[in-house]
């Protein structure tokens, strides 16, 4: 007699948000209100793709995610990767800063298996919610061979994203989710894949921040560019304990006079300076309108602010200088 095939075992990770929201009034509602269980049991059908198993690790709106829920977080998906039988891993997570959170598991987490992010725009009880067609799509995405070693992945709207270039790009829309640069990782349609291509930054199990060891991480801080702007915020962020400042910079990673002196007078007084953009696209290249070798500046080439501060803290935390730093954003 045949042995029946493995099934695969994912494990669930739960960290609440819209996904598992519930409706509080005709327009509101609750992040996180909903358990593991209870999303799992809005989906019977996924007991014919794989075995689940659930944890919950945070139950809070994505908002609130930080540094050590990010920390714990990272813990407990190693875990359940390092366990032999298990296939993959899908996390739940709000939509505000899950790019931030994929994009730091995709650094700090050490294995070629499948590790899959996924929320919803609506909440579970609203009309028409999203969440459960992304869940399945997702643990169908975690359950396949050929998601492994393409990095974290990020599950919506029946696309499938690479970590590193996603962004959240709308609001309320279910199509929020786009990767401006280099485009989708793939497609998935009611459980059935579509790859477009592979990872071509290093990532995982080749990262050399995996597996993370780092009880806290520096603190690093984000300052918006706009017209008008004036050193006060980049003085203050140095004044508190700022490691590192990331300028969302206008245009090719723009800043004004007043802005870049005090730039300057960070990095003199240690504290390091990464250019990115707030234009959601693009490329920041070094010493075009401003001599970054001069000033010691790190600039951020691909990655939007809020991804530029996640390398920059993995990067502080180690130790490393402004040259270091820099190479770190050519292969990250």
């Amino acid at each position: 007699m045949a042995e029946s095939p493995t099934v695969p075992r994912i494990r669930l990770l739960a960290t609440g948000g819209t996904i598992a929201g519930a409706q509080t009034g005709a327009r509101g509602y609750a992040a996180a209100a909903m358990s593991a269980e209870a999303l799992l049991g809005a989906v019977p059908e996924l007991t014919d793709l794989a075995a689940m198993e659930v944890e919950q690790v945070a139950r809070i709106g994505s908002q609130d995610m930080d540094e050590a829920i990010w920390l714990k977080l990272a813990s407990r998906a190693q875990a359940a990767l390092d366990e032999p039988a298990i296939t993959g891993i899908v996390i739940t997570h709000g939509t505000d800063t899950m790019e931030e959170t994929a994009y730091f598991l995709n650094l700090v987490l050490k294995s070629t298996k499948p590790v899959v992010l996924v929320g919803a725009m609506r909440p579970a009880t609203a009309i028409s919610a999203d969440g459960p067609m992304n869940l399945y799509n997702a643990v169908a995405v975690a359950a396949s061979a050929a998601a492994v070693d393409r990095g974290v992945l990020v599950v919506s709207n029946d696309e499938i994203h690479f970590a590193r270039e996603i962004a959240k790009t709308n609001t309320t829309q279910v199509g929020t989710f786009k990767s401006p640069n280099r485009g989708l990782a793939g497609l998935v349609n009611r459980g059935r894949l579509h790859f477009f291509g592979p990872v071509v930054r290093r990532h995982t199990a080749g990262s050399e921040f995996a597996p993370i060891t780092a009880r806290e991480l520096p603190r690093v801080e984000i300052i918006y560019a706009h017209a008008g702007l004036q050193r006060d915020l980049l003085d203050a962020a140095v004044r508190i304990g700022a490691k590192g400042i990331v300028l969302a910079g206008v245009g090719a990673g723009n800043l004004s006079t007043g802005a870049l002196t005090a730039c300057a007078e960070a990095v003199k007084a240690g504290v390091m300076v990464v250019r990115s953009s707030r234009t959601g696209g693009g490329v920041v290249e070094r010493n075009i309108e401003f001599d970054d070798d001069a000033y010691g500046f790190v600039v951020a080439e691909e990655l939007n602010p809020q991804k530029a501060r996640v390398l920059l803290m993995l990067g502080l935390q180690r130790g490393l200088d402004a040259a270091a730093l820099q190479a770190l954003f050519t292969v990250y």
